[in-house]
């Protein structure tokens, strides 16, 4: 049998093991640490008896306090709705026009629809709602199917090429890819498309390019485009005089345009968001585009919607 060795400086007995001298001493766990284990098992104890704890096959404990969060969120929510009630159910009557002339009303249609924006919109528009490449800048005043209340409000509420049986339908024929029209035409279509934002010199030597490129826009693009290239809000054929541009309005973007076609996506909303809802989005909109400076430039990737 071992005898039982203490430590000479600490008095402690040890455990029989030693390193290079360094005997390992065998101490008592300290009482603190009891404490606490005791205190969290009663904890533990506890809490599975008053809270939802444990899972029963098709259901769980409720707990002797009979506490449930579902509950607790759909009161929250009650109560935020009745807190909200004096100015949304004024937004749900009210028209356009004169929710716009009322401040206070505006005020909140600012704070609500900045955080609808933001949890809906901004993925693809931009916290700014200016766009980007692809995706429309919703500040300006160019709307592909309208800029009015109404018509923005319907675009947000059915979409744009979406599942929603009553969707805005439109699409950019391919006219490179599926052979309606040669490189050099669509080369010519280029030059002609570009000068309506940016004309070019008389003399220039891309004149006769964008001589060409106008009667191929008339056999083939304005239809859709209009005879003087401003667009069509019935079809949701953009404006092309402007300086808005969802794709790019440099030459080779153009190009890729005309080339393979486009057919923007948007989802709709009317299952996702409530009218009073998908209302103060289209005010917040008409709201962001009003505060844009008139003489700001418009960016050459943006677009409209």
């Amino acid at each position: 049998m071992a005898v039982e060795q203490r430590d000479p400086f600490t008095g402690h007995l040890t455990t029989g093991h030693e390193w290079n001298g360094i005997t390992e001493l065998n101490t008592r766990v300290p009482r603190v640490v009891y404490f606490f284990l005791i205190v969290t098992f009663l904890f533990g104890l506890g809490y599975w008896l008053l809270m939802p704890a444990w899972p029963t096959g098709t259901s769980y404990t409720k707990g002797l306090l009979g506490i449930d969060q579902r509950n607790v969120v759909t009161q929250s929510l009650k109560q935020a709705e009745q807190a909200r009630a004096p100015w949304t159910e004024r937004i749900e009557k009210e028209d356009f026009a004169a929710i716009q002339k009322d401040a206070g009303l505006m005020a909140d249609v600012r704070s609500t629809g900045h955080t609808l924006f933001g949890d809906n919109c901004a993925a693809c528009h931009g916290l700014d709602a200016k766009g980007g490449k692809g995706f429309p800048n919703l500040t300006t005043a160019a709307w592909l199917w309208g800029g009015s209340p109404e018509a923005i409000a319907e675009t947000i509420r059915v979409g744009i090429n979406s599942t929603n049986p009553e969707t805005r339908s439109s699409q950019m024929l391919a006219f490179g890819r599926d052979g309606m029209l040669q490189r050099p035409d669509i080369d010519n279509l280029v030059a002609f498309v570009r000068s309506l934002s940016n004309p070019v010199p008389a003399g220039d030597a891309a004149a006769k390019q964008v001589e060409a490129g106008k009667a191929l826009f008339a056999a083939n693009c304005a239809s859709c485009h209009g005879d003087n290239a401003k667009g069509s809000t019935d079809l949701g054929a953009p404006d092309l005089t402007d300086a808005n541009w969802i794709y790019g309005g440099d030459a080779q973007a153009i190009h890729t345009t005309i080339w393979g076609g486009r057919q923007g996506h948007m989802p709709s909303w009317e299952a996702r968001l409530s009218a009073l809802d998908r209302k103060i989005l289209t005010l917040y909109l008409l709201d962001l585009r009003g505060s844009t400076p008139q003489g700001e430039p418009k960016s050459p990737a943006g677009g409209t919607q």
